[in-house]
């Protein structure tokens, strides 16, 4: 079993110990997302109190739906939303780490500056926005590194070495830059076949040889249900586990919608590692 490194990210000024995995609750302010979405203030407010009393150490704030076939929003569109969605998450929790899930540098600096979002994690790794990297470097906030970009291989090796050559890229990219927390985010779902997936998950424990925190995002994905031949309504059992993969392999961060479930997996493994 891999035991995972301890890092620390600079939040604000202040270091989040990751010691212990954590969970990073999903909110999604959308009327579209492929699962669970929110919209309007009771809807997000009672989204937050939930997934900080099951224990949620972060907020994933979105607007932009990214499930298979979208079609985005405008970026007036997904400001607005965000606008409306971050202002009750602030009143309702002011101390929380808040990330923003957005592929639009713009998107993400009215976020930090007008609400104080403290992660930007961008899906498309600054493949959509060419000012992210530089964005993020400015606003000296944390950033979430995806990795989404097709590979055309399908053994193990292959596919790896061009995923070291692609993260590897980015990440010089962003040091040069200025960014000096980066987590990684192996991009499940994103420009990946469903053997890609797993290839992957298979060879996660490899990604620590970049000495960055990181992030996991399997929950209720295509990687489950289409395998299973089912839907993403029937996916919590199998995004458990991936969960329970992911943290024996030495994941730091897991990316969720159901807290609670995550916080019980964590929970569980910290007890069988620790024994």
């Amino acid at each position: 079993m891999q035991t995972a490194s301890t890092y620390s990210i600079n939040i604000g000024g202040e270091l989040l110990t990751l010691d212990s995995p954590i969970v990073m609750g999903i909110l999604n302010a959308t009327p579209d997302s492929f699962y669970q979405h929110h919209e309007g203030a009771d809807s997000i407010r009672m989204r937050t109190r939930q997934m900080l009393s099951e224990g949620a150490a972060i907020l994933d704030v979105g607007a932009c739906s990214t499930r298979p076939g979208y079609t985005p929003p405008d970026e007036k569109e997904e400001m607005q939303r965000l606008r409306a969605a971050l202002a009750v998450v602030r009143r309702e929790a002011p101390q929380s780490i808040v990330s923003v899930d957005t592929f639009r540098a713009d998107v993400a600096r009215m976020c930090v500056e007008e609400f104080g979002v403290q992660i930007v994690n961008d899906i498309s790794g600054g493949t959509l926005d060419c000012n992210m990297f530089a964005t993020v470097a400015k606003l000296g906030v944390p950033y979430v590194l995806t990795h989404n970009a097709p590979i055309p291989h399908t053994d193990d090796a292959a596919y790896m070495a061009q995923f070291f050559r692609d993260m590897g890229s980015n990440i010089e990219a962003l040091h040069e830059m200025g960014v000096c927390d980066i987590i990684l985010d192996p991009g499940f779902g994103f420009n990946k076949t469903l053997e890609q997936n797993y290839i992957l998950m298979r060879n996660l424990d490899v990604l620590h040889e970049f000495h960055l925190p990181l992030l996991v995002g399997v929950s209720h994905k295509s990687m489950i249900y289409k395998l299973l031949g089912t839907t993403p309504d029937e996916a919590l059992n199998g995004t458990t586990v991936l969960h329970t993969i992911a943290l024996q392999k030495g994941a730091h961060i897991l990316r969720v919608h159901e807290v609670k479930e995550a916080r019980e997996c964590i929970q569980i493994l910290n007890l069988f590692i620790k024994n």
